[in-house]
């Protein structure tokens, strides 16, 4: 997905431009309050690089498997054979998880992560299917990417109560409380907080 490909969905100018015309009919759209949307896309605009990234990308370096992944990669060797391979990386490290079958069924890379909040597995494929009643999903899942990105972050909100902590305000304390739900961690917590507060500005 774009952010013309997004604006044509909602209904508004396709300049590709992120700007107060487009999250306003972005939180229209997708019947969100101003403080929900600010958090919303505050989020996705950094885990996405800015709305530029839909699809997980796996182009890795043998030393970079063996830092990323290092349950699955301890020896140079076997990092070297997996390297700049995207397909074999990801039937690797996710197979026999989330729902995938083993290595050899590929499912590691056809449910590999997709989405503004990187949708990973075969398990959290058939929820989203099933929330979005949406069964061609399971067939194709590049749809996530292309066509339901953000109705899958909203899955991801809606599954883990998210909505309730954004309800809470735009301040540092639940901006990092979000951030907590949505990464593990505090990763890119600065930027984070930017965006939500200058996206909530926005709105007005």
């Amino acid at each position: 997905m774009s952010i013309k490909s997004l604006q044509a969905k909602i209904g508004t100018t396709a300049d590709g431009v992120f700007g107060a015309g487009t999250l306003k009919a972005a939180m229209n759209f997708y019947k969100m309050s101003p403080i929900r949307a600010a958090h919303f896309f505050g989020q996705t605009s950094h885990e996405t690089g800015h709305f530029a990234a839909f699809s997980e990308n796996l182009n890795y370096s043998a030393s970079g498997l063996l830092k990323v992944f290092p349950k699955y990669f301890t020896a140079l060797a076997d990092a070297q054979a997996y390297e700049r391979k995207p397909e074999k990386i990801a039937n690797r490290v996710y197979g026999n998880r989330m729902g995938n079958g083993n290595e050899a069924s590929g499912e590691g890379f056809k449910f590999r992560g997709r989405g503004a909040l990187q949708l990973t597995g075969k398990s959290n494929y058939e929820n989203f299917t099933k929330f979005l009643n949406k069964p061609e999903i399971m067939t194709n899942p590049d749809l996530v990417a292309t066509e339901y990105a953000f109705e899958s972050a909203i899955f991801f909100f809606e599954r883990n109560g998210l909505w309730t902590i954004c309800d809470k305000g735009i301040d540092d304390a639940t901006i990092t409380a979000v951030t907590k739900k949505i990464n593990g961690g505090v990763n890119g917590l600065a930027e984070r907080i930017t965006l939500t507060k200058k996206y909530h500005s926005m709105i007005g």
